[in-house]
């Protein structure tokens, strides 16, 4: 007789099918993204901190091929071995790279070249996946997936970054008619009673490292906006001359108003007497019951001081999402820009999509945390420092990318990602 707690032979191959859709699903989301941008679009790097299309493209391909195929007992042949050197991002262990501010100058290979090395890769690790690849395999696959998700988000930030330094404003999308949205300006603080609390992952499914080990925190009671904070909002707090008043301001978020003649938002400007803003579907007025996007850690400190409150913590946000069904304006809706508020329901709204919320926690390593074995050790421990945390995902976010628990970060002063804020206070 069968022992009653043995495991089918069915159950590991009926996972390996799942991945391996899952694996060709993300793969093609990537390509499918690259497909208006020409080789020009897709070559050109704007700033330091972006990255050219093609670059994203190559490098999620890259990981695949030096994390799990490089180190597969088959005899898997290497598209081209100087693609190492040129398409490796931060990882010292695996070797010398293509300094990060000079991807732009990789003007070969070609567009059609980087698209057959992904063909090449996804062939052979479909064919990894018809075997039996070890646990180890499977998992890095795995996180390699969501790793491509992260650059699928990367990639429209960055071109839409590309896209706003062009005079002539080019769309990355067309522009259409917004739906006529039923508008709902109240805003209420709903009550947290804080106490000691358990946050982040424990399971099962995948995240990442740095979103473990599940620890206790002791909150004190807070208040929480139910809803993000608005252009309109933002629009107050220039004419209240918010840019101008040092004593709203963290002294590097000072310095930075000053040397880089910040006034409002990232790619905000004025026309006739009102703002638009470059977006993903071309420069579009600003909406002002929409989120405000694109404003730096620095500027959702100095907006919160401004208006008597102040940013959540990371576990203040967690503790009161993680009973929340994981839901908003993602990048699956392709509307690619913040939406206004739903109607209020009594409970917090857009705490998922739509942009990023900027917490006044610092990326550090949880109680317990270990970095990953190898070269993947460096995935995410090596940047716990100078760096913020950012809670919920953005409108140009994969929806079956995020979880209650992710952890995104990002240096103060940044300000290209699709980064807002939500308000708190203490009760």
């Amino acid at each position: 007789m069968a022992s009653t707690n043995s495991v089918s032979p069915a159950a590991p191959r009926d996972e390996r099918s799942a991945l391996a859709r899952r694996y060709g699903k993300v793969r093609a989301a990537t390509v499918a993204l690259a497909r208006p941008l020409s080789d020009a679009d897709a070559t050109v790097q704007s700033m330091p901190d972006a990255s050219p299309a093609k670059w994203h493209l190559a490098h999620t391909t890259w990981f695949f091929e030096s994390m799990v195929l490089a180190g597969d007992s088959s005899s898997y042949q290497a598209f081209d071995e100087r693609f190492n050197f040129l398409f490796n991002s931060y990882y010292e262990s695996v070797g010398a790279r293509q300094p990060r501010p000079l991807r732009g100058l990789l003007t070969r290979p070609t567009l059609a070249e980087v698209l057959a090395y992904r063909d090449h890769v996804d062939s052979a690790i479909t064919q990894l996946l018809q075997r039996t690849p070890t646990d180890g395999a499977l998992k890095v696959i795995e996180l390699g997936c969501h790793h491509e998700q992260q650059h699928q988000e990367l990639l429209l930030t960055d071109i839409l970054h590309l896209f706003a330094q062009n005079p002539l404003r080019p769309a990355y999308r067309d522009s259409v008619p917004l739906p006529v949205e039923l508008i709902d300006r109240s805003q209420a603080y709903r009550s947290f009673p804080g106490g000691l609390l358990d946050i982040g992952y424990e399971g099962p499914g995948f995240a990442f490292d740095c979103e473990g080990p599940r620890h206790a925190v002791r909150i004190e009671p807070y208040r929480l906006s139910d809803r993000l904070v608005t252009n309109g909002e933002w629009l107050e707090f220039i004419a209240d001359d918010g840019y101008r008043n040092p004593l709203l301001w963290l002294s590097d978020g000072w310095a930075a108003v000053r040397s880089e003649a910040w006034s409002a938002p990232l790619y905000w400007e004025a026309r006739d007497g009102e703002f638009w803003s470059m977006t993903l579907r071309g420069a579009q007025p600003i909406d002002p019951d929409a989120p405000v996007t694109h404003v730096s850690y620095f500027e959702a400190d100095a907006f919160a001081t401004w208006a008597g409150r102040r940013l959540p913590t990371e576990a203040e946000w967690e503790a009161a999402a993680q009973n929340l069904a994981v839901a908003g304006n993602f990048a699956n809706s392709d509307r690619l820009r913040p939406r206004p508020a739903p109607p209020a329901t009594g409970e917090l709204r857009q705490m998922f999509g739509d942009v990023w919320e900027w917490t006044r926690s610092a990326f550090m390593p949880y109680p317990r945390f270990r970095p990953m074995e190898g070269a993947l050790g460096e995935y995410n421990g090596k940047f716990m420092s100078g760096q913020f945390v950012l809670r919920g995902g953005s409108c140009v976010t994969p929806e079956d990318h995020l979880r209650a628990t992710y952890r995104n970060f990002f240096a103060p002063h940044a300000r290209w990602q699709f980064s807002g804020l939500r308000l708190a206070e203490d009760a």
